[in-house]
C-alpha cells in the first residue's frame, strides 16, 4: 500500500502518473497541483509546484510514502531537500544538484572544467562587455539567459543586430526577470538535435529510448519556440555508435563532475545533444524529465517505473532491470491557437473514453463537472507502434477524435525523422 505525490501539473506529470499507477503496489496518487484532465488518475490538490512549505505539511499529513518532483523550478529550490527533511523519500535531484539547469553558468563551467564536449562560449554580467563581444562574435550566435525561463530563455541570433537586441532584452529590459543578470553567449552549433533522458542514482547511469522534440509553433520548422509541439522516439540520429560515445564522453563523465563537485545527482538527467560533424556535443542539461519527451518515452519502459525511482532514491539502480520496448512513438500536441503567444482558453474539450486513454493532459482544468481548456498546450496525444510511420497515424487518426474551440496542432510531427529513417 503505497500513496504517492507527484508534483506538477502538465502532460509530463500525467505521463508519470499513468505510469506509475501500473505498479500493483500504488493504492492512491496525489497530483500538486494536476489538472482537470488527470482527475481520473489523481487526486488532484491545490497547491502550487513552488509551495514548498505547503507540500511538506500536506505530505505529512496524509502519510504520503513517496513524492516524485518532476518540474524544474521547485527542484532547484530546493523542494527534495525539504521532503527528505521531513522523512519523505523522494525522485529527483536536490538543490545542489539541480543547479546543472538552474545556472547555465555553472553548467557550461563544468563541462568546461571536466572537458565534456560543448559548443564555445563566453559569460558575462555586464551588458556592456557583452554588447562589445557580440561587435565580433562569429554571426549566428546563441544568446541564453543564466537562469530558469520556462525553456524559453535562449536566443538564436542570426544577425549581429539581433544578437544585440537579445542582450539588451535580457540583461537591460529583464524580460526573463532576475534570471538574466548573467548571461551565456556561445557559438552556435549544427547537426540533428537529440533529446536522451536517462535514470541515474550518482553512480550508475541508464540513459532512456531517445527522442526528437519539435520546439518551433508551425509546420517546417517555422515560426517561434515553444515548449513542444510533438516528439518521436527512438531518434533515428540517435544510432548505436553515438549512444557509445555519448555514454563515454558525456554521460558518465556528467555524473562523475557533479559527485567531483560535492553535488551528487539522483534522479532524471536530461541530455539535449547536438551530433555535430565533429561528434555529440551537449547543447543543455536538464535536471528532470522533459516535456513533451517523457510523453514517448515512459510509454516505451517495460520495466516498472515506480521500482527503478525507488532504486534511483536508495542508490541501487544498477541492481534493477530497466527494459524499454524497440517500437516507437509518437506525440502530437494539440494547444490553442495563438500559442506560444496570446491565446483564448475556457472551451469544451470532447473526445470518447477510447480515445482519452492515450491522452496527456497539460493545460486542461474542470469546471462544474465539464473539461476545457485552460493553457498554451491543452494535451498530448500518444501512439506507440512497431514503427514510426505507424505510431504517426494512429496518432493524428486519434487527434481527429478530439475537438475544442481554437485548437491547433503541427500537421508534420515526425517528418524529419521518418525522412531521415530512409
Amino acid at each position: 500500500m503505497m500513496k504517492i505525490m507527484v508534483i506538477g501539473s502538465g502532460g509530463r506529470e500525467h505521463a508519470v502518473i499513468k505510469k506509475l499507477k501500473e505498479n500493483p503496489e500504488v493504492t492512491e496518487i496525489f497530483a500538486l497541483p494536476g489538472n482537470g484532465g488527470m482527475e481520473g488518475d489523481a487526486v488532484c490538490v491545490n497547491i502550487g509546484a513552488k509551495d514548498i512549505p505547503a507540500q511538506v505539511k500536506f505530505a505529512l499529513e496524509n502519510k504520503i510514502d513517496y513524492a516524485v518532483v518532476t518540474p524544474d523550478d521547485p527542484l532547484v529550490l530546493g523542494a527534495v531537500d525539504e521532503l527528505e527533511k521531513a522523512g519523505v523519500p523522494c525522485f529527483g535531484p536536490n538543490k545542489k544538484a539541480a543547479i546543472i539547469e538552474g545556472s547555465k553558468v555553472f553548467s557550461k563551467n563544468l563541462m568546461k572544467k571536466y572537458g565534456i564536449p560543448t559548443a564555445k562560449y563566453e559569460v558575462f554580467s555586464d551588458p556592456e562587455k557583452a554588447l562589445e563581444y557580440i561587435k565580433t562574435a562569429p554571426i549566428p550566435t546563441v544568446v541564453k539567459a543564466d537562469g530558469l525561463a520556462l525553456g524559453k530563455g535562449v536566443i538564436i541570433a542570426e544577425t549581429r543586430e539581433d544578437a544585440e537586441n537579445a542582450v539588451k532584452s535580457i540583461m537591460e529590459e529583464k524580460v526573463f526577470g532576475e534570471s538574466g543578470a548573467q548571461i551565456v553567449i556561445e557559438e552556435f552549433l549544427e547537426g540533428p538535435e537529440v533529446s536522451v533522458l536517462s535514470f541515474t542514482d550518482g553512480k550508475t547511469v541508464v540513459p532512456m529510448v531517445s527522442s526528437m522534440d519539435h520546439k518551433r509553433a508551425l509546420d517546417g520548422d517555422k515560426g517561434l519556440n515553444t515548449g513542444g509541439m510533438g516528439t518521436v522516439a527512438p531518434n533515428p540520429y540517435y544510432t548505436n555508435e553515438v549512444a557509445k560515445e555519448c555514454m563515454e564522453k558525456i554521460f558518465l563523465p556528467t555524473v562523475r563532475a557533479m559527485n567531483e563537485e560535492g553535488r551528487t545527482f539522483k534522479g532524471c538527467l536530461y541530455f539535449g545533444l547536438m551530433i555535430t560533424k565533429d561528434g555529440p556535443k551537449v547543447i543543455e542539461y536538464n535536471c528532470r524529465f522533459g516535456d513533451p519527451e517523457t510523453q514517448v518515452v515512459l510509454p516505451l519502459l517495460k520495466s516498472d517505473l515506480f521500482t527503478v525511482m525507488k532504486a534511483v532514491t536508495q542508490e541501487k539502480l544498477s541492481e534493477v532491470p530497466v527494459e524499454f520496448s524497440r517500437d516507437s512513438a509518437a506525440c502530437v500536441i494539440m494547444a490553442s491557437d495563438g500559442y506560444p503567444g496570446k491565446y483564448k482558453t475556457g472551451f469544451e474539450i470532447t473526445l470518447d473514453e477510447e480515445t482519452k486513454k492515450h491522452v496527456f493532459f497539460a493545460g486542461a482544468k474542470k469546471e462544474n463537472g465539464v473539461l476545457k481548456t485552460g493553457g498554451g498546450r491543452v494535451l498530448g496525444v500518444t501512439e506507440t507502434a512497431k514503427d514510426l510511420k505507424s505510431a504517426l497515424e494512429k496518432a493524428y487518426e486519434d487527434v481527429q477524435k478530439i475537438a475544442f474551440k481554437n485548437a491547433y496542432y503541427r500537421k508534420d510531427i515526425g517528418a524529419r525523422a521518418l525522412k531521415a529513417e530512409e
